[in-house]
């Protein structure tokens, strides 16, 4: 089963132009500081407002289950409009018709899809390949969001109708890659040779966090591994972190594991992009 939580529209921050981003549930890492926490599991759930919650019972009430199956009984009959149920099935025509609403908007300004998560690459792929061939024949480009720790087979399904792929590469040492993000990196890394290698286009994007990755010495290994196997790359982000979906983690029940985390000084990010750039790499931006 596909889920997605959302779809974004006049996004300006998953690639060039006006775009339609796509957010599918379910990613294989676990990132400490995901802005997007209700898009981990692969399972719908429940978000719910406790702080604003005046205790009427009109959702016990309706509730069929002893314990909440996420089936989305409580939210409509929530008075406040409280509660939502994170993720949805779209059929492929009804996603399709949905994104072809702001066709002339990617027309006029270079823009598309962008399919993102989650992990899109870690869905059902005969629906992620036949959605991103449908996109392909009527001519709408369509971006890959990944974090690259998906089996190499996936990309190369999507390789002929993707654009761009909008490539997060977070960490080189593994140790720190499996403090943080809970699993190592050694397939992320892989990953990202072997496509450069197949001729995919390539934004590398780069979380910086203080206390995970926003040293001078963290960034230079990623430099050194970009460098050192040729990897073919059209343009960097450096993206400094934000807390802007922590809000998100009581709504789910989940505690929010990042909050000693710090995005570095602007004069810290200037001097990271200085470093990219005397790298080699000059189309190196702050931010999306």
């Amino acid at each position: 089963m596909t889920l997605i939580t959302g779809i974004q529209k006049y996004s300006i921050h998953d690639g060039d132009g006006i775009r339609t981003t796509v957010f599918f549930k379910g990613c294989p890492l676990n990132c400490i500081w995901c802005h997007n926490p209700e898009t981990q599991s692969y399972q719908r759930e429940l978000l719910s407002d406790k702080e604003a919650c005046i205790n009427c019972g009109k959702c016990k009430a309706a509730c069929p289950f002893d314990s909440c199956q996420s089936c989305g009984t409580c939210v409509d009959v929530c008075p406040l409009n409280l509660r939502e149920i994170a993720g949805e099935e779209y059929t492929i025509p009804n996603l399709l018709k949905e994104l072809k609403k702001d066709e002339m908007f990617y027309e006029e300004s270079g823009g598309g899809v962008t399919l993102s998560g989650g992990e899109v690459l870690a869905q059902d792929m005969d629906y992620i390949e036949t959605l991103m061939m449908r996109l392909s024949r009527i001519g709408i480009p369509a971006n890959i969001d990944t974090c690259g720790y998906v089996p190499y087979e996936n990309i190369q399904r999507i390789l002929p109708f993707t654009d761009t792929f909008l490539y997060d590469v977070k960490l080189v040492n593994q140790e720190k890659h499996k403090k943080y993000i809970g699993k190592d990196n050694q397939l992320i890394l892989e990953n990202l040779i072997r496509l450069s290698q197949d001729g995919g286009k390539l934004h590398i994007r780069i979380p910086v966090i203080k206390e995970v990755n926003g040293s001078k010495e963290d960034l230079q290994e990623i430099i050194d591994f970009l460098t050192n196997n040729n990897i073919l790359v059209q343009r960097i982000h450096l993206l400094p972190y934000h807390n802007t979906g922590s809000g998100k983690y009581e709504k789910l029940g989940k505690q929010y594991q990042g909050k000693a985390f710090t995005p570095p000084s602007p004069e810290e990010m200037e001097n990271f992009k200085k470093l990219f750039i005397n790298a080699g790499f000059h189309n190196t931006k702050i931010g999306g």
